[in-house]
């Protein structure tokens, strides 16, 4: 089965081509919100020697990230499941990055962090493996002050865009090769209509007051 996987929860934006669980072609981005998403799209399917009729599973990212980097990628699978009716499945992007970096030969119990603004971290850990990947903790958000203490820790911490702030968080960068790797594992499908992104706070909002009419002057 041939899968396009798209991952859209940072700056390096990237979409891969698989072959069951080989990797057929990858192409990163790190333009961000600027990312040509279809371009991108098109150039791996070309770089693969794969036509879009082929694909027949999309694997998307839906964070925890870059909220309006996971709504297109996941409005992308949307739009290609209505269009052409091929399976979808989700992964957890830090899930993702575990992964990648347990292909890499890392072991042992490891801490994913991605910055979620207004002085919030997700954090999830790992027990990277030889088998594979094991979530000990699910994904969460901390407050700024426990994430420093972490890091003070020496416990060992990962994740995107937060070395240049924080020198002992090793950057990395979830990556559509292994949200492809995630899901060629699974059997599991989902409708992409039911797919959200990963975003653990209340949404709050403030209803608007009623239209106060204003006599003519």
């Amino acid at each position: 089965m041939k899968m396009l996987a798209v991952e859209f929860s940072s700056d390096h934006r990237s979409v891969a081509v698989l072959g069951c669980e080989n990797l057929l072609a990858e192409k990163t981005i790190t333009e961000g919100r600027n990312t040509a998403a279809v371009q991108l799209i098109e150039e791996t399917l070309t770089a693969a020697k794969t036509s879009r009729p082929e694909i027949e599973c999309i694997a998307v990212g839906i964070g925890p990230g870059s909220y309006t980097g996971i709504r297109a990628a996941i409005a992308l699978t949307q739009g290609w499941q209505l269009a052409a009716g091929v399976k979808v499945q989700a992964a957890d992007s830090l899930e993702a990055l575990a992964l990648g970096r347990q292909i890499a030969g890392d072991r042992g119990e490891i801490t994913f962090a991605v910055d979620a603004a207004r002085g919030e971290f997700y954090l999830a850990k790992f027990e990277l493996e030889n088998e594979g990947v094991r979530k000990i903790e699910p994904t969460r958000l901390a407050k700024r002050d426990e994430f420093e203490a972490l890091l003070e820790s020496g416990q060992p911490v990962i994740g995107p865009s937060l070395a240049e702030k924080y020198p002992a968080v090793m950057e990395q960068f979830p990556s559509a090769e292994f949200v492809g790797r995630l899901a060629a594992r699974r059997v599991e499908f989902v409708e992409a209509s039911e797919l959200e992104p990963v975003y653990l706070r209340q949404i709050d909002f403030v209803k608007a007051p009623p239209l106060r009419e204003i006599p003519p002057a």
